[in-house]
């Protein structure tokens, strides 16, 4: 029967705006009162101008261009194989 049945637009719709609500002032309120809770702690190491870390490397998005670069020696090279591997992920769909 219809007393059985919630209608969707005002019960849901509104019970996701206040969801997203409680949502969006529980991410503010972490970033306003506690904004290094989430962070690395490496960042809070000083860094050393004269030494570069030998453990560096790129973030995981970057981590095949990275990988191209590294396996050829010439640097004309690399950037060359790096291009072509993106024209070639680019011609296949």
């Amino acid at each position: 029967s219809d007393s059985d049945k919630i209608p969707f637009h005002p019960y849901y719709t509104i019970k996701d705006i206040l969801g997203l609500l409680v949502l969006i002032l529980t991410l503010m309120l972490l970033v306003l009162f506690s904004p290094d809770l989430l962070g690395d702690p490496d960042n809070y190491i000083p860094a050393n101008p004269l030494n570069t870390p030998p453990h560096i490397k790129p973030e995981w998005y970057f981590l095949f261009a990275y990988a191209i670069l590294r396996s050829i020696p010439n640097k004309l090279g690399g950037v060359l194989a790096l291009v072509l591997s993106i024209l070639i992920l680019a011609i296949i769909p």
